[in-house]
């Protein structure tokens, strides 16, 4: 009995470690691959994509970036966007930040523009995250007057961060993924198809 209860453990840490390695120094994903998520993630990894004629309607939205600029809708206007709530004090949204920009990477001046929304954070903080984590596509401020939230109410529940959507050309929600990205090939893939919907 202790020998499979030992299994179960070490098995269930293996997990742990795979899905966390690219933050083994950082001590809140340290903390949540030990299982302390204390809030920190709503989604439980659900996706969902959406086919064109069950889609919404296109979601306006604007904010200001870390580095001060205006980016929005209207910006974006015509382009597939990835867009990602995060801050810097959630352990899931650590965890995926490399996933992220991988997929970012690929897709940079290849079809697909990349947002990011930050929830709780001002501008200092996150741009300190973003340095430490490379991350190079830009991020919207949205702590102090939730308006980018407030224009997603409808596709993003209030609590699940990390959550990460993708928007088709007009603007539409083509697919969501609730909680920790936890495979880039699975937001590949995603972003990939939704391209192809313009040839």
């Amino acid at each position: 009995m202790r020998a499979r209860r030992f299994a179960a453990v070490a098995a269930l840490a293996v997990a742990s470690v795979v899905v966390l390695a690219g933050c083994s120094s950082d001590p809140l994903a340290e903390q949540y691959r030990e299982g302390s998520g204390k809030g920190y993630i709503a989604g439980d990894g659900t996706i969902a994509e959406f086919p064109a004629e069950q889609r919404g309607e296109p979601v306006e939205f604007s904010g200001t970036t870390i580095e001060g600029d205006a980016l929005g809708s209207d910006e974006l206007a015509g382009e597939v966007v990835v867009v990602n709530f995060w801050y810097a004090g959630c352990a899931p949204c650590r965890a995926e930040a490399p996933l992220l920009q991988e997929v970012f990477e690929e897709f940079d001046g290849n079809g697909a523009a990349f947002v990011g929304v930050n929830v709780r954070d001002q501008a200092a903080t996150a741009a300190s995250f973003e340095e430490g984590f490379g991350i190079t596509y830009p991020s919207i401020v949205d702590a102090n007057d939730g308006a980018v939230q407030y224009a997603f109410a409808g596709d993003v529940p209030p609590a699940a961060v990390p959550t990460t959507l993708v928007l088709d050309a007009e603007g539409r929600v083509a697919a969501r993924i609730l909680g920790q990205l936890k495979d880039a090939s699975i937001l590949e893939t995603i972003v990939r198809d939704v391209i192809a919907e313009r040839a």
